[in-house]
């Protein structure tokens, strides 16, 4: 009898979102990025993600009214807002800390795979004119920022 494989299937990208007031992104002594008011994503893709997930990812967060408006509620997306993206691919979102004490990066997705979804990602972000930067692929970076509130959350799409 043949061994079955049983797959787990990820729970998709995850990303987490912060309303800052600035964040830069840094490779070596370089600036390679950086925005004023607006949101830092940091973005992981997990192994199959579909690009459909990328689309419906980056039109939630584009969209996600967490900016405040006259009253001062949370009513407002980054456009309303009048603020910028910066979206950073980190990889070690789709880590798993479960077991033992090394992190595990069997959902991560594989490098080339990876990078093509982001792309997409950040493309779908910008569709609607948003001023979106990013950080380097595969380059250790250095992630500055001073978070709005602070208001941060995460997304599991």
């Amino acid at each position: 009898m043949p061994a079955v494989r049983v797959v787990i299937p990820s729970s998709g990208m995850k990303c987490v979102i912060q309303r800052v007031r600035r964040a830069s992104v840094s490779v070596g002594d370089e600036l390679v990025s950086e925005i004023g008011r607006g949101l830092l994503i940091l973005a992981a893709v997990e192994k199959g993600d579909p690009e459909q997930k990328m689309l419906d990812a980056a039109k939630k967060i584009r969209e996600l009214r967490i900016f405040a408006d006259e009253a001062g509620k949370m009513n407002r997306d980054v456009t309303d807002a009048g603020g910028s993206i910066l979206a950073v691919s980190q990889f070690t979102l789709a880590g798993s800390i479960a077991k033992g004490r090394r992190p595990s990066f069997d959902n991560a997705e594989e490098p080339e795979r990876a990078r093509a979804m982001f792309d997409v990602f950040v493309r779908e972000l910008g569709t609607t004119g948003i001023p979106v930067h990013t950080g380097r692929f595969r380059e250790m970076m250095v992630v500055s920022l001073e978070n709005d509130g602070p208001v941060t959350f995460t997304y599991e799409c």
